[in-house]
């Protein structure tokens, strides 16, 4: 695989998510003593630095096609990167309790690629296992239909009964059903008045303009009275 190492280099001090960081021994590879180095994992890739802060890493690790082992064999609190095939290298390192320890193996054996896949395909797994298994209803549940709640709520409009007393104490709720029936009581009697007053008004325009019509009527009748006795007139004075 080709890296481009200044965008390596650059990814290494970017302000990506950082999985676990820290320091940590690590023997070299030519020179077999223990030397300290801080350790930050992105993803699959395991930089090395000779000290935090640092701008560029001293190398980086990318873990794929590895296991993360116990070192038995070295000092204390010591696991190693081992690269499976020939002519691999393998990463000995060392922390400085085994809590640290056990936190970086875990870390770095959930890092890789393969890893990852094996954790997708297990949960679609179990994701088709529950999409296949059916629910069990209880069969109480099955032969009692859903009930409504009864409605408990009072309608501030509808009439009282004759008779019939309320047994509820008096609370906000009644103030306001009594204030409501008291408005409905005088919005009838002002109804009542208006149409009073309009009937009344009816009467006042009818007798005003009534009287001139019934006036004109009489004279008309009047008149052809007359026309007609003028005529019998001339017919008998023939």
């Amino acid at each position: 695989m080709k890296i481009n190492e200044k965008n390596l280099c650059a990814y290494a001090v970017s302000a990506t998510p950082v999985d676990k960081e820290g320091y940590l021994n690590k023997r070299g590879e030519v020179n077999k003593n223990f030397q300290r180095r801080y350790f930050v994992l992105k993803g699959n890739l395991l930089f090395y630095f000779d000290k935090k802060g640092d701008k560029e890493p001293l190398g980086v690790v990318i873990l794929e096609g590895c296991t993360i082992e116990l070192a038995e064999d070295e000092e204390q609190f010591c696991f190693k990167i081992l690269f499976h095939g020939t002519n691999n290298r393998t990463y000995t390192l060392g922390a400085e309790s085994q809590e640290a320890m056990e936190q970086w193996m875990k870390a770095l054996a959930c890092s890789s690629y393969d890893y990852m896949k094996l954790m997708v395909a297990e949960l679609q797994r179990q994701l088709d296992d529950i999409e296949e298994t059916p629910i069990a209803v209880p069969a109480s549940q099955e032969q009692i239909p859903p009930v409504a709640p009864p409605r408990t709520r009072h309608n501030p409009f509808n009439k009282q009964e004759i008779g019939s007393q309320s047994n509820r104490p008096y609370t906000m709720r009644n103030s306001n059903i009594s204030k409501s029936e008291e408005a409905m009581k005088h919005f009838d009697s002002t109804s009542s008045q208006l149409q009073k007053n309009i009937i009344i008004t009816f009467r006042e325009l009818h007798n005003s303009f009534g009287r001139p019509i019934l006036q004109d009527f009489n004279i008309w009748k009047r008149q052809q009275r007359d026309k007609v006795d003028t005529v019998v007139g001339n017919l008998i004075n023939l």
